[in-house]
């Protein structure tokens, strides 16, 4: 059992670009003690295609799984093949987690509409959620079809949905297995917005208790105000993000360095304990540091803490 009672994943990050880099992250998972890895994606590697290639050395793991892969520009046919795949080579300790993502991404590089995000993921959801369980896929939606069925065999693929505000976390209740929230979301949002609405619309679905993945950022450092302006500057294109900004502004605070767990080991602990209190039923911890010994620092005294439990 981790030290917090939840599993405690390590958060790879999306700043991963080649299987050296992603497997050196998964390596530190599994010597720390971590229970999951977790890989994202925005312009670095594919994350489903990194977990399977490096399947053999994460078997210690109980879990690993894409944070988030943006589900426009992907297919659910092709997705869920990809998913399934991954499945087999992990031997059933892969989860797949998509995101609508943003429309500076899927305007600005995938030239395809933004308009209707909340539409198109409803519509993906449906679509992908039998082909993950082995089940045919049977959508004429107005964003997209989807008709076909996989012949993969692997175990299911467990689906986690990013969500931030109310419509998407009522979605994650009703047709998935639980969401990964964004840096943005702290524990106040948690507590108030995430459970009570994500529970209640698994209840009314009929669905088991969703999963609730919390993401704190931490730095372990004699120095918090130099942490928080790493954090800062490193999280401001974030900030000004429609999603991220109406989470934050829920949350009272004006950036996702706010959120940020610096100082002490203890003080560290003291900000994963809240994520907890507040209702989260796991966490993937990342960690922001100004300089690389401080970095390093922080990867010990979490690896330290995880196994002195």
């Amino acid at each position: 059992m981790s030290p917090l009672g939840v599993p405690i994943g390590w958060a790879g990050g999306t700043g991963l670009n080649s299987i050296t880099e992603v497997r050196a992250e998964a390596r530190y998972a599994v010597e720390a003690g971590f229970d999951s890895f977790w890989v994202s994606q925005i312009f670095g590697v594919d994350p489903i295609v990194a977990l399977a290639a490096i399947a053999d050395e994460t078997r210690s793991l109980s879990e690993v799984g894409t944070s988030v892969v943006p589900l426009y520009g992907r297919h659910p046919l092709a997705l869920a093949a990809q998913a399934r795949t991954a499945q087999s080579a992990l031997d059933g300790r892969f989860t797949l987690g998509i995101g609508p993502s943003h429309a500076l991404v899927v305007e600005g590089f995938f030239g395809e509409s933004y308009d209707r995000p909340f539409t198109r993921t409803r519509e993906f959801v449906d679509a992908i959620a039998p082909l993950l369980r082995g089940e045919n896929s049977d959508v004429d939606g107005e964003e997209l079809t989807s008709h076909g069925w996989l012949t993969i065999e692997s175990d299911p693929v467990p689906l986690l949905l990013a969500a931030m505000g109310p419509r998407m976390l009522d979605l994650a209740g009703r047709s998935a297995d639980g969401t990964s929230l964004g840096m943005s979301v702290g524990p106040t949002t948690i507590e108030s917005l995430v459970v009570p609405t994500i529970t209640a619309a698994a209840r009314e679905a009929g669905r088991p208790a969703p999963r609730i993945k919390g993401f704190p950022v931490v730095c372990v450092t004699n120095d918090p105000d130099a942490a928080h302006a790493h954090s800062a500057e490193g999280s401001q294109m974030y900030a000004e993000l429609p999603a991220y900004r109406a989470a934050l502004d829920r949350e009272g605070v004006s950036s996702p360095a706010d959120l940020g767990l610096y100082g002490s080991i203890d003080d560290v602990v003291a900000g994963l304990e809240r994520y907890v209190a507040a209702g989260a039923t796991e966490l993937r911890i990342a960690v922001t540091a100004p300089d690389d010994a401080t970095e390093q620092r922080t990867r010990d005294a979490l690896a330290e803490w995880i196994s002195s439990s």
